[in-house]
């Protein structure tokens, strides 16, 4: 019964643009055009581009440009264009083409050869092979107009190349998912916590996301409709998939529990469904009628696709959405995460994150243990969990604060590190790991940053990913990593204040 929402990256399309112009003539611009889509197929066929590369034919003047700028923004299976001036093209036919451009841009700085046939270069080959010139002034406008862009140099069979294009096309597809994004909060916020809170006006106009609140009861009347054959089928999936403790099994005395869990995954898959939301918030203070906390029902949904945040935090809900569409078919996955307690062992400081119910299965590779245990807090039925230890592996953990006059990413990469022990009384999904640079200056430069206690783990994209994907979105981002140090990092955060209050204008 479950039903991924993660789309095939396949799917969406990146535009090739060549720029040249008149000048050269026929015979160069049949060149130009054979070259360009040659350059267009090695970036498609590129293992670690997961796009469709769509080349487009030669653009040499000013009004082609705009429409198909224009045509670009309308179409919804682009998440961006990229951008190659093989000949010289004169920058002030791509200004108003640039201007109308909503799309995310990557300009590379390439050309059609590797290396240069030395004893035949004549004036012909110079004329056709000038994008070390060209691209220059395709530099110049796009940082005279402040575009926001990506900016890649090297030849594409270069794996370096490939690699930096291939990221910035999954921050591209995550972007284009945050656009059309609905979120559905069922209940507020936890009360007088901070963090959790945000301006939802705002983020509709700087994301194009879309958050709104559902009364918990209405969630309740779609997990009371599930049929009896629906739970039935689905506790069977959960027996297969699972290693389901024997109380909840068919015949134990607390399998009615389980019998529940899967209504309420019913109800939510359903709720989601009908309303076209791919992320959703839950809050333990404000369950109405439900007889559990959901756990099990949020983690399945989460491992599908959708975007998930604890206590009503909308904003890392986002960040979990963005994160699975960003990892689309890469080996890990995505998860709310939040930080719990420390080993401060002085040289070896490890975090132990985890969260009530709802750790992602995608950060696993082993079979969850389905379990049931007690819950001191919410009032409710003891509610049924997926029980697993992440993987071990590079990762980092993204959180969105809402810093009054703009959204704030915070990023540290981690290395996730096997459980130093076993945690048999700890019974919910879990993740250990080791922050960059150390544990003193991630914490330290964490707190000077005001970063939200919720987060976004991913073990599936990398922090260049991150990077790409704020840039697009026009956000801040604060990256704690292995070159981190607390003095230069307290000045970026001063610096940015005043930058960022500059930007916006008066």
């Amino acid at each position: 019964m479950s039903t991924s929402i993660i789309p095939d990256l396949a799917s969406y399309e990146v535009w090739f643009l060549t720029g040249s112009q008149d000048l050269y003539g026929e015979e160069t611009l049949r060149q130009v055009a054979e070259q360009s889509q040659q350059i267009a197929r090695e970036l498609g066929d590129a293992a670690d581009v997961p796009v469709t590369i769509v080349w487009k034919p030669v653009l040499k003047d000013s009004e082609s440009i705009r429409r198909l700028a224009l045509e670009a923004n309308s179409a919804d299976n682009v998440v961006g264009v990229i951008a190659w001036m093989h000949t010289f093209s004169p920058a002030k036919m791509w200004i108003r083409g640039l201007d109308e451009l909503r799309k995310p841009l990557l300009h590379l700085h390439t050309q059609a050869n590797v290396a240069l046939p030395w004893s035949e270069i004549d004036f012909d080959f110079m004329n056709l092979n000038q994008a070390a010139h060209g691209d220059r002034e395709f530099g110049y406008i796009q940082t005279r107009m402040g575009v926001s862009r990506k900016t890649v140099v090297g030849h594409v069979s270069n794996p370096a190349v490939t690699a930096q294009v291939g990221a910035w096309s999954r921050a591209a597809s995550g972007w284009h998912a945050m656009r059309f994004l609905k979120l559905a909060r069922f209940g507020d916020n936890m009360r007088n916590v901070a963090v959790t809170e945000g301006d939802k006006t705002e983020a509709e106009i700087r994301f194009g996301l879309s958050v709104n609140t559902w009364g918990v009861n209405e969630l309740v009347e779609a997990v009371d409709a599930a049929a009896d054959s629906d739970v039935d089928a689905l506790v069977a999936e959960y027996e297969d998939l699972y290693s389901v403790v024997p109380e909840l099994r068919r015949g134990g005395d607390r399998h009615e529990s389980l019998r529940y869990g899967a209504r309420i995954e019913l109800g939510l898959r359903s709720f989601l469904e009908a309303g076209g939301f791919s992320a959703f918030t839950t809050n333990f203070e404000d369950l109405g009628a439900l007889r559990q906390l959901p756990g099990l029902g949020v983690q399945r949904l989460m491992a599908d696709g959708y975007g998930f945040g604890a206590e009503g935090d909308w904003k890392t809900a986002v960040l979990v959405r963005a994160a699975k569409v960003m990892g689309a078919g890469l080996p890990g996955g995505a998860s709310l995460m939040e930080d719990y307690t420390y080993d401060l062992q002085p040289g070896n400081e490890l975090i132990l994150g985890a969260h009530m119910l709802e750790v992602c299965p995608s950060l696993t590779t082993s079979k969850p243990s389905l379990e049931i245990h007690a819950l001191g807090i919410g009032g409710k039925d003891d509610p049924v969990r997926l029980v697993f230890d992440t993987d071990a592996g590079p990762g980092v953990v993204v959180a969105m604060s809402d810093m009054r006059d703009r959204f704030r990413l915070v990023a540290n990469v981690v290395e996730v590190v096997p459980l130093p022990e076993p945690l048999p009384n700890l019974p919910v999904a879990r993740a250990v790991w080791k922050p960059a640079p150390n544990f003193a200056t991630s914490a330290a430069a964490w707190l000077t940053a005001g970063a939200a206690h919720h987060t976004v783990m991913s073990t599936a994209v990398s922090i260049d990913v991150f990077e790409d994907f704020s840039e697009m979105a026009k956000t801040e981002l604060l990256v704690i990593d292995e070159d981190t140090t607390l003095r230069e990092f307290s000045k970026q955060v001063r610096w940015n204040q005043a930058y960022y209050r500059l930007a916006q204008g008066l």
